[in-house]
């Protein structure tokens, strides 16, 4: 099975490059035996690095007016605002904060909720909500330019570029690291204009932590991939340059022997930011529409 999916993947890839018009969907497997989201109407959005809650305003609008409950945590150490936290950089603080301690933030908040809710993550936060999935504490996960699970990684130059802020082993890891605009061009939003990129840095991008950005290196972030789960649904974007779409879709063939469905959705035009980059709401009707059907 896992061959001819990655066959698949392969040859509808080629197809579309060729074309260059249309997005790439790819849908799993369906079984009466696969969980679905059922009723679940609570959504909670995990953010991800260099990022706050505040970039998901316009997504907690748009589910709360469909009916859903949403909540959207900070991270440890990203609770207060984007300007506050860019003056107390380099923060000895943001510097101790470790991928553990995230996702044993969100573990103990989703303790708190009445059922299980849906996940939705980007980045950094696709990989909890994909680790918190497993272990069967959400209904369902979307991740959008999801950070990998350990053991998948990707050679591509633009990803190593966009990443070398935090990997960069010549650095103390427990130093923080702040993007200056230029890398904030480069891996979040290439293909934007200089003055969207500009208002995004200015009004987003805070300080980050390099051990979170080291840890799926690590086993805190390996994935149990024959753990039943529900429904995942990996989103990526074409021009991402932080997590690649060909980075994308090694998460998604890595689940295929995975008791639980999952799909796969490339965005023409898309970069890291997409959760913000003009169009988001081409990405939310998209994540609306495949909560439902997974229901």
């Amino acid at each position: 099975m896992r061959f001819f999916q990655c066959a698949k993947i392969i040859i509808i890839s080629l197809v579309l490059a060729a074309c260059g018009s249309e997005s790439l969907e790819i849908k799993g497997p369906r079984s009466a035996e696969f969980s679905t989201i059922e009723d679940a109407k609570t959504i909670v959005f995990i953010h991800g690095m260099y990022l706050t809650p505040k970039a998901w305003k316009e997504w907690e609008l748009f589910f709360q007016a469909k009916g859903y409950r949403t909540y959207a945590p900070a991270w440890p150490y990203h609770e207060t605002s984007v300007a506050e936290q860019n003056a107390v950089h380099p923060s000895e603080t943001l510097g101790s904060l470790t991928l553990e301690q995230v996702i044993t933030r969100y573990r103990d908040f989703l303790g708190t909720l009445s059922q299980p809710p849906i996940l939705i993550g980007h980045s950094m936060g696709g990989l909890v909500a994909q680790l918190l999935l497993a272990e069967g504490l959400a209904a369902g996960a979307i991740a959008v330019n999801s950070a990998p699970p350990q053991g998948i990684v990707s050679l591509d130059p633009d990803f190593i570029k966009a990443n070398f802020p935090h990997l960069n082993p010549f650095q103390n890891p427990a130093v923080p690291t702040q993007l200056t605009f230029e890398q904030f061009q480069f891996g979040f939003v290439n293909g934007m204009s200089e003055i969207e990129q500009k208002y995004a840095y200015e009004h987003f991008a805070v300080p980050e932590s390099r051990r979170v950005g080291r840890a799926p290196l690590t086993t805190v972030a390996k994935m149990d991939y024959e753990q039943a789960r529900g429904p995942l649904l990996l989103v990526a974007g074409e021009i991402d340059r932080t997590i690649p779409a060909s980075l994308t879709l090694s998460i998604f063939e890595s689940y295929q022997e995975t008791p639980g469905i999952t799909d796969y959705i490339e965005f023409v035009g898309r970069n890291h930011y997409t959760i913000k980059q003009f169009g988001w709401v081409d990405v939310t009707n998209y994540v609306a529409t495949w909560i439902e059907e997974n229901r």
